[in-house]
């Protein structure tokens, strides 16, 4: 059956409708009994309608009447019933059809010849044409609904296609977060106490051996921690298309940073060209770090970012006013200021974190201008 069905889809329609075409000719010639000009004339455009069925279904149903009417065939009327059922989803529009194919198949032909039929004779043959015509409008319709059916049925597999990828991303995304904390919170805070140890070391060693030592090992920490802090940070974007890490952010980028905190803050100073790479992170994180906290326990606090140089150090002081309104109790890992610290003190650096005399808190960030 889907065989046949594969195959009747290979031929051509235009190969399909001379078929038609030609075998409702045969049928008319076979079947012709009004032969006079106005029955053959009626009977020859109904059969070159059938060409333009498929563009003009109603148009075509219409011509086609005559000829029921005028001659005792089944093709062409059919034909056309059949097409117009295909693709027309108005049931009230196909059984108008429907009655008027069954009243013109049972229709006496001259009309002069009504009186002379008999009435049970012509009621019989109204039934029997009603059940005829109904016959391929059924099929049609049950084709159609098949046809909706398979669409239905795709859209079914492709939804539950995009719901299992939906799953395998969130599936992904819960193991590259967990990977990110691992890392964060382990391999991070090692790497961290090692170049803490190895700055120790370079300053308490004696012999130059060691301290070249220590000061490589201490070197190659912080590498290996910003590396690390960039994995991260790629890991908890859970498979997103970029392929590329992005830029880490500098100085340049602390006016983008403060006008879009979410925060009341002004940001003032400035800091020489030649601030290291190493600390323009140290200074950007502090300054992130303290406005989110301004933002999630100060509702309503203005803050100062300021910008400062004394002598051989650099810095940055974040200051925010006491919150004007209760703070929600937004949760929180409390690790911010410890990785602040973390990353000073693998400068040489240092971090104060408190609150002031006036209910504000103060964040102070202190690291060397000439950090390896």
């Amino acid at each position: 059956m889907n065989g046949a069905r594969a195959l009747w889809k290979r031929v051509p329609p235009p190969v399909v409708d001379l078929v038609l075409v030609i075998a409702a000719a045969v049928d008319v010639r076979l079947n012709l009994l009004d032969d006079t000009r106005l029955g053959v004339a009626l009977a020859m455009v109904g059969l070159a309608a059938l060409t333009f069925r498929r563009r003009f279904p109603l148009g075509v149903f219409l011509l086609t009447l005559p000829i029921s009417l005028t001659q005792p065939v089944a093709v062409a009327p059919l034909a056309a019933l059949f097409t117009l059922a295909e693709r027309s989803r108005d049931r009230r529009l196909l059984a108008v059809c429907v009655v008027l194919t069954a009243v013109a198949n049972s229709t006496p032909w001259p009309l002069v010849g009504l009186t002379e039929a008999g009435r049970t004779m012509t009621l019989v043959t109204l039934v029997y044409s009603l059940a005829t015509a109904a016959a391929p409008v059924l099929i049609a319709q049950l084709l159609q609904a098949q046809k909706d059916l398979a669409l239905r049925l795709v859209e079914i597999e492709e939804a539950r296609e995009h719901e299992r990828a939906l799953h395998a991303q969130a599936v992904l995304a819960r193991e590259r977060a967990q990977l990110a904390r691992e890392m964060h919170d382990v391999v991070s805070h090692q790497v961290s106490l090692i170049a803490v140890r190895a700055g120790a070391l370079q300053v308490a060693a004696k012999d130059e051996d060691a301290k070249e030592a220590a000061r490589t090992i201490r070197s190659l920490s912080v590498t290996t921690l910003d590396e690390l802090r960039t994995m991260v940070t790629l890991l908890r974007a859970s498979g997103g298309r970029a392929t590329e890490l992005t830029p880490q952010p500098t100085l340049a980028d602390l006016h983008t940073l403060v006008g879009s905190s979410g925060t009341h803050a002004r940001l003032t100073g400035e800091l020489p060209s030649a601030v290291g790479t190493p600390a323009q992170r140290a200074l950007y994180r502090t300054v992130q770090e303290a406005l989110t906290n301004v933002r999630k326990h100060a509702p309503g606090a203005t803050a100062r970012v300021e910008l400062w140089q004394d002598g051989d150090d650099i810095g940055v002081t974040v200051t925010n006013t006491a919150p004007t309104r209760p703070s929600l109790p937004l949760p929180g890992s409390r690790q911010g200021l410890v990785g602040l610290r973390e990353r000073a003190e693998i400068l040489h650096g240092t971090l104060e974190a408190g609150r002031t005399a006036e209910g504000g808190y103060r964040v102070r960030l202190r690291v060397p201008l000439s950090v390896d």
